[in-house]
């Protein structure tokens, strides 16, 4: 049995992959744009050099994944939908502060292929220069982060359980 396509879909389907473009292509561009301020200017400045500024930013992401998690979970479009609107718009701090922590990884992105690599590569803040000048920046980052957002985790179900108890009397 055939069922008939709904344009609407096709239309708000075409219209999400545009926006996911747009947001790569501006997500892509950015980074570029602060590469050189970032890992050249910023993160050799931050207190305890480059690594401890891939810590901070690794430890910021599980925060700001959180922050956008949160309130659209408490989103319920069919039943309040004015208020849905407003968990939507109170994700966005969240949106904004994890694809800043995305941005800052992504700036340490080598080019894929070794030909690529030419002298601009190796100048100060660039993604191979931030390779060369803290070859472990990507261990640090991870783990920092693998360990907040195993704290918040902790915490979390710590919180769950004592509301548990709470209910239960």
């Amino acid at each position: 049995m055939r069922t008939k396509t709904s344009w609407k879909n096709v239309g708000g389907g075409c219209l999400i992959l545009l926006a996911v473009v747009a947001a790569v292509a501006a997500f892509g561009m950015t980074a570029r744009a602060w590469q050189q301020e970032l890992w050249g200017r910023t993160a050799p400045a931050w207190p305890g050099g480059g690594y401890a500024f891939a810590a901070a930013v690794g430890a910021l992401l599980p925060f700001g994944i959180a922050a956008l998690i949160a309130p659209l979970s408490r989103m319920k479009w069919k039943e309040r939908p004015l208020r849905s609107l407003g968990w939507a718009v109170a994700a966005l701090p969240g949106l904004a502060a994890s694809s800043v922590c995305a941005m800052v990884v992504f700036t340490t992105t080598r080019p894929k292929y070794r030909r690529d690599w030419d002298s601009g590569c190796y100048s100060r803040g660039n993604p191979c220069w931030v390779h060369v000048e803290y070859p472990w920046v990507w261990a640090v980052g991870l783990l920092s982060t693998v360990l907040v957002a195993a704290a918040l985790i902790a915490v979390l179900v710590r919180i769950a359980n004592a509301r548990e108890k709470v209910a239960a009397g």
